[in-house]
């Protein structure tokens, strides 16, 4: 009896340590001796199935982490990840602090929230501000360097415990090269341009020049064969002077004068002037939705300037292209933002011409200035909005004026 005892408080024993290891992740323990030699050999084969079970899920689990830990090392993208305290928020726990980050923000990888806080405020309190998770841009000074940074906030709940995601990146070096990049585009075609127009000139120059050098007068024959390079001089200035317009139009919009106009209103007026154009050219040209009593705050002149624009060009597009050529102009509402759409049925854009459709003098017309578009572009920027384009070449071209609208 005492044996029995003994032998039942000994498996009760192996019972408690098996469920006690399951509970703290102990992956050590092991009943080996006892699945070849005891009495419940299946039983024992089975807790040491389990525990290696439990230890393949967890170096899976490690091995995932540090897949993704390496992962997060090697982007460009500042990744920090706190731990969120309820009890202690003054000491949150950062519980990764990527390479990237560190050298974002020139800082060593802080162990603790309030840490990083007392080293860049500035960067702690905008974090802070945006709360919940969001997106913010902001401007940093990093040792007499001023950044930008692409800012997001993700807050996340895992295994009930709270974490806040940060990752951000310095958008300057970016801005800086995009910019660099479209005023090498810009400087190109203007160059190309003045080029088209001086060549001619400064060739026909040195014909005339060897025609009259060393003569008095000069007869009926010698004039008449003048005339022809003086016009073309004449012609090829005036073109040269109509691109210094067309530059400085670019260059000078006007400030815009701000006011609430319904949408109706804005595509009843466009549809006004636009119509006589499109009947002209067989063109039928849609505007839906005139009747809407949505208002919104915008310079008048300027938005219909844009929309004429995108009209004009869509006519153009339409030449030629298909027997029932149709414009659409519509409006739509979509997360906080507000669509004007143009679009029309005709050849459309090539995917390797939608960037270069924005450069200033681009056009793909015989007697396109190039400028519409850049205006266009322009005038929303003015608006806080931005221009869109989708384009599937002969079915159908949306260009779109998109406005903030709350």
């Amino acid at each position: 009896m005492l044996s029995l005892y003994y032998y039942i408080n000994q498996i009760r024993d192996d019972i408690n340590r098996f469920i006690l290891a399951v509970k703290t992740r102990d992956n050590t323990l092991n009943f080996k001796n006892k699945a070849t030699r005891g009495s419940f050999p299946e039983l024992y084969e089975s807790f040491n199935d389990i525990i290696q079970v439990q230890k393949d899920i967890q170096l899976e689990k490690d091995s995932m982490f540090q897949l993704i830990k390496t992962i997060l090392e090697q982007v460009p993208v500042g990744v920090i990840v706190i731990k969120d305290e309820r009890e202690d928020t003054k000491h949150e726990e950062i519980v990764f602090f990527n390479q990237a980050a560190a050298q974002l923000l020139n800082v060593p990888a802080y162990k603790y929230w309030h840490r990083l806080g007392q080293h860049i405020p500035q960067f702690a309190t905008e974090i802070e501000s945006i709360g919940k998770g969001g997106k913010r841009f902001m401007e940093l000074k990093i040792q007499d360097k001023l950044i930008q940074l692409s800012t997001e906030v993700i807050p996340l709940n895992l295994y009930n415990t709270d974490y806040t995601i940060i990752s951000f990146q310095n958008i300057k070096d970016e801005i800086e090269q995009k910019e660099s990049e479209a005023w090498n585009r810009l400087i190109g075609v203007i160059s190309h341009e003045i080029l088209n127009s001086i060549t001619p000139i400064s060739s026909l120059s040195n014909t005339v020049d060897g025609m009259i050098a060393d003569k008095q007068s000069l007869n009926f024959e010698e004039l008449e064969d003048l005339k022809p390079a003086i016009k073309t001089i004449r012609r090829r200035s005036e073109g040269l002077l109509d691109f210094v317009k067309d530059y400085r139009l670019i260059a000078e919009l006007p400030t815009p004068d701000l006011h609430y106009h319904t949408i109706g209103e804005i595509l009843q007026h466009i549809k006004v002037l636009m119509q006589p154009f499109a009947s002209g050219r067989n063109i039928i040209l849609k505007v839906e939705q005139t009747s809407s009593k949505i208002s919104i705050n915008i310079d008048l002149k300027l938005v219909e300037q844009a929309l004429i624009n995108l009209v004009t060009n869509s006519i153009y597009a339409l030449e030629g292209t298909t027997e029932h050529p149709v414009i659409e102009i519509n409006y739509r509402l979509d997360q906080n933002k507000l669509y004007f759409e143009v679009s029309d049925n005709g050849k459309g854009i090539e995917p390797e011409l939608l960037e270069k459709i924005f450069v200033p003098f681009f056009t793909t017309r015989k007697n396109g200035s190039g400028i519409g578009l850049t205006i266009t572009r322009n005038i929303m920027k003015m608006h806080q909005g931005s221009l869109e384009v989708a384009s599937v070449p002969f079915e159908k071209t949306t260009f779109s004026l998109v406005f903030k609208y709350q």
